[in-house]
């Protein structure tokens, strides 16, 4: 068919008033560039489920594109099964859980969707506690505000993994017209109530929170849908309500303070740290829009604030998990994640997995695993009575990081006190990220291919004494399109297309002995990451990015 025929085609069966205008002017218009953008591709359906910008077509989030994959889960899953679904604030959300309830339902399924937007951790949390088949989330996390997503968790309650997301993914493929699905019965549909939010608040406040609770808090839901249960989280847990930012507290799917809703972006975090400043706070917690990532930074005398990175933040949990849990225990993080996990695990006698990126592959670590962290702020802190979400949780990392903070404030100190005994202990542990945005993905194709094919011998001035091609599987990891690279001293860059961006991520450390200072090691830390960013842009083949 052309692109004006498929576009009619959508138009007869799509069910949203505002996505059959936007089609209609389109070929009123015949404007046949937006039309191939729309239909000259489509959202693919994998691991990370579906995200993209909404509008008309199968390129976009759209309820079409929605009902499409939620038949190709009530396919997988078969009659007589039962999918928990929740949803964030984002725009369409909470249109597009109950498209998916109206087609499961319609298919046989038993659906249950929760009261009303609200965390994604809590949606993993229901799947176990209701002991349902599997679950659908729909958020588009950070990404910005035109974007939508739709995540699928199966009964464990954590992300799917392969094969699952490729058997799903065909039975998309197979839906024919969305206008034919039956809606609304045989299956059930279940209203869920406060029990499950009561349930998970009861399991978060069980974790390893130590008694010290004299502790201020300047906190950011960033217009998401975290702010009411991170208060009703501190409260349960016996710690002050934290001052939030009045103008990012309420939900808003326009984000209108920020310019991305992304607690790493700069900018994202300036608004926390003023409330700091002026009330004086021991520290700043921010959750992403859909809560499931967090992060911290410890305010400076001068108003200023030092922001924790992933990886010095999933230090200071780790270490803190496994002085509060006994018995045989596992830690993970993934291979774009700093070697610090690994230093510590050792030392306290811990085992330590390392995984793929995403946190479906951490929740597939191993047996006992009772901490996970990846690098993009995402933590799963739990227990003896092991990981209350099988996922990331940005509501369980911010209380547990408050019990820490607390706990040192205690003693007069600060996180950043203890990042500076974990830098004299296991060396410090440097680490920072190349990110190159292109229009055409052949630009990343091309430079991994340059890689591959010319590996650099020196960078930053260390030799480089092996690699790993992660495509092949190298390093006992599953095949996924990657480069690893080992450097002299402990160093090591790991380099690999995005798998939701049109981005090539490079993740960079280095490991510097502590003899005198920590500052002067992290001066010279920093001059070392300079020197191998520079060096592998060149490798690359990329313009520097912008300062």
């Amino acid at each position: 068919m052309s692109l004006a025929e498929q576009a009619r085609d959508w138009l007869s069966q799509d069910p949203d008033p505002e996505t059959r205008a936007e089609l209609s002017a389109l070929l009123e218009r015949g404007d046949l560039d937006a039309l191939r953008d729309r239909f000259g591709a489509k959202l693919e359906f994998g691991t990370a489920g579906l995200r993209g910008e909404l509008g008309a077509g199968p390129n976009r989030m759209n309820r079409v594109t929605v009902m499409r994959a939620a038949a190709g889960l009530a396919a997988v899953l078969g009659p007589g099964r039962h999918v928990v679904i929740g949803y964030d604030a984002r725009h369409n959300s909470d249109v597009f859980a109950r498209d998916t309830a109206a087609v499961l339902t319609g298919a046989g399924v038993h659906a249950s969707l929760l009261p009303r937007p609200l965390p994604t951790p809590l949606l993993a949390f229901a799947v176990r506690r209701l002991g349902a088949d599997a679950g659908v989330m729909v958020t588009a996390s950070h990404n910005p505000p035109r974007d939508n997503g739709y995540k699928v968790y199966w009964g464990d309650g954590s992300q799917i993994v392969p094969p699952v997301d490729r058997e799903i993914s065909a039975a998309i493929d197979a839906v024919g017209r969305v206008d034919e699905l039956p809606l609304n019965g045989p299956g059930t549909r279940t209203e869920l109530g406060e029990d499950v939010l009561d349930d998970y608040l009861a399991a978060l406040t069980a974790l390893p929170l130590g008694e010290a609770r004299d502790l201020s808090v300047a906190y950011t839901p960033l217009h998401g849908v975290g702010g009411a249960v991170l208060r009703r989280a501190f409260h349960a847990a016996g710690f002050p309500a934290p001052a939030e930012v009045e103008e990012q507290a309420a939900p808003d799917p326009d984000f209108p303070t920020v310019t991305f809703p992304n607690p790493e972006e700069p900018g994202a975090m300036d608004l926390a740290v003023a409330l700091a400043a002026k009330h004086g706070s021991d520290l700043v917690i921010a959750n992403d829009p859909d809560a499931d990532r967090c992060a911290v930074g410890v305010p400076l005398p001068d108003g200023g604030c030092r922001m924790l990175t992933g990886d010095e933040l999933g230090g200071l949990l780790a270490e803190h998990v496994i002085a509060h849990t006994t018995g045989d225990r596992m830690v993970a993080t993934t291979i774009v994640s700093s070697t610090l996990l690994g230093s510590i695990a050792r030392a306290h006698g811990v085992r330590h997995g390392e995984t793929l990126t995403g946190f479906k592959w951490i929740m597939k670590a191993g047996d006992g695993l009772v901490f996970g962290y990846e690098e993009a702020i995402g933590y799963s802190v739990g227990s003896d009575a092991g990981l209350p979400v099988q996922d990331k949780d940005g509501i369980g990392a911010a209380l547990t990081v408050a019990a820490i903070a607390a706990e040192a404030k205690r003693s007069g100190r600060t996180l950043l006190d203890l990042l500076d005994d974990q830098a004299r202990r296991y060396g410090l542990h440097a680490t920072s990220q190349l990110s190159f945005r292109v229009a055409d993905l052949s630009l990343i194709r091309d430079a991994m291919a340059r890689l591959r094919a010319t590996p650099p011998r020196l960078l930053g001035g260390r030799a480089v004494t092996g690699a790993d091609d992660l495509s092949r599987g190298d390093g006992g990891l599953p095949p996924t399109d990657g480069l690893r690279y080992h450097l002299a001293g402990g160093a090591r860059v790991v380099v690999r297309p995005s798998g939701t961006e049109p981005k090539l991520k490079c993740y960079l450390e280095v490991v510097t002995p502590v003899d005198g200072e920590p500052s002067e090691a992290r001066a010279a830390a920093a001059r070392d990451l300079d020197a191998v960013k520079a060096d592998l842009t060149a490798a690359l083949g990329f313009p520097p990015p912008a300062a």
